[in-house]
Formats: C-alpha cells, sequence, structure tokens
C-alpha cells in the first residue's frame, strides 16, 4: 500500500526495492527498537511503519526483505529547476497533490514533490512517477556538496555510498531516489531522531549541513541515474 508492490515507494514513505535484505531488516529492527524515529514523530507515515514493524515476526521481516532486495528500482523521479510551480495541497493526510486548477506559487526555499498524474499515482500504477521541483542552482551546489564536501560542509557521498551513489555493501543506494525523502533522513540523523547503528557515521557527515544544503544534495543526487 505505500511501498508499492515494485518497492519504488512514494515521497512520503520510502523506496525498497534494490536496498539489501541486510539493510532492510536493520531498518525495521530500528523502527521495533525506537532508535529510528522522525523529527516529526506524530506523521502518520512514520506511526503506520513503527506499528508495522511492531507486529512483524521474524519470517516476516525476512521473507518481505527478501521480495524487496530483489527488484530493480528504476528511474522514478524527474528532477526540475524551477522558480514557480503548481500550487499544491496535502492529501488522504500525507500526499503532495497539486491542487485543482491552474494556479502556481513561488517555490521558494523549498522541494515540492508530486505526481507526475494523481490519479493515475491513487490507483498505485507502477509505471507512474513523480516530479521533484527544485530551486534553481540546487543542482549545481548538490553536486559540489556530493562529489567533493564543498567547502568543508561534508564529504562526498561516494566515499560510503559508492561508485554512481547506487550502494556499497551494507550501505544504501540512493542515486534516483526520492528527494523530499533524502532530505527527511538527512535532517533526522542530524537531530539524532534516527539514531540506528549506521547512523553514528553519518552523524558527522550531516552535521554542518544547512537547509539549502540539503535540499541541494537531494536535488542532485535524485537526478542520477539509480
Amino acid at each position: 500500500m505505500c511501498h508499492l508492490p515494485n518497492g519504488q515507494g512514494r515521497p512520503e514513505n520510502a523506496p525498497l526495492a534494490g536496498l539489501s535484505a541486510t539493510y532492510i531488516a536493520q531498518q525495521i529492527a530500528d523502527f521495533q527498537s525506537g532508535r529510528r524515529r522522525s523529527a516529526v514523530p506524530t506523521t502518520r507515515p512514520q506511526t503506520f511503519m513503527v506499528e508495522t514493524a511492531k507486529h512483524a515476526s521474524d519470517e516476516d521481516v525476512e521473507v518481505a526483505a527478501a521480495y524487496f532486495s530483489k527488484l530493480a528500482y528504476r528511474p522514478w523521479i524527474r528532477v526540475i529547476e524551477a522558480e514557480t510551480v503548481p500550487k499544491t495541497e496535502v492529501i488522504f493526510g500525507t500526499l503532495w497533490a497539486p491542487a485543482p486548477g491552474t494556479e502556481t506559487e513561488p517555490l521558494g526555499h523549498r522541494i515540492v514533490e508530486i505526481p507526475e498524474n494523481l490519479e493515475r499515482t491513487e490507483l498505485r500504477d507502477p509505471r507512474s512517477g513523480f516530479v521533484a521541483y527544485v530551486p534553481v542552482g540546487s543542482l549545481a551546489q548538490g553536486e559540489k556538496l556530493a562529489t567533493t564536501g564543498g567547502d568543508g560542509e561534508t564529504i562526498p557521498c561516494a566515499a560510503c555510498h559508492g561508485p554512481g551513489l547506487k550502494g556499497l555493501g551494507a550501505v544504501p543506494p540512493i542515486a534516483g531516489r526520492s528527494t523530499s525523502y533524502i532530505v527527511r533522513q538527512i535532517y533526522d540523523i542530524q537531530s539524532s531522531a534516527r539514531a540506528g547503528s549506521a547512523t553514528v557515521l553519518m552523524r558527522p557527515v550531516v552535521a554542518k549541513l544547512t537547509t539549502d544544503d540539503m535540499i541541494s544534495i537531494a536535488a542532485y543526487v535524485a537526478s542520477l541515474a539509480p
């Protein structure tokens, strides 16, 4: 229902396709133990995931992790730099979507990630992805931060996430994945809301990042081929 049968996921949750079974199982264990939380713990996707994890048996976790790890993650996010975007609203409590009509609004210092086709998305069409509008200049700044570490703000992402950011061992792939999801995870790690074992290594990497830095990194990383 949330991560979709093809594992591609939606911006309000996570793409699971192509993650290692070990990584998926560890994240469920972190949800169960309370080590993986959201900086906004009352958000519905977070609440649903925690409750789901708490009621999952070891066999459930093993089967689900094996299933999603064998799926190939494919291009799902189209990243566009823009100054104005379609006016949006939150529907069903979790999903950002275009508001009725043709009205637009300034993007400002935000990411707006919405379905390419809302009707198809609500039907869980496995071929209908999302478009992420990001501030003008984000891709260039994000590339600088992600590939060189910028001016000391962070370190190159490939050092841990591997060539092309396609993952390395137990470290997950991040290329081509949801912009808003990436920002949330960076923020949650920086704020210590997400405190699983692997995040100990990530915390100093993201400690100096501003919100604009997070947006830029997410925009660049999402624009890469998965």
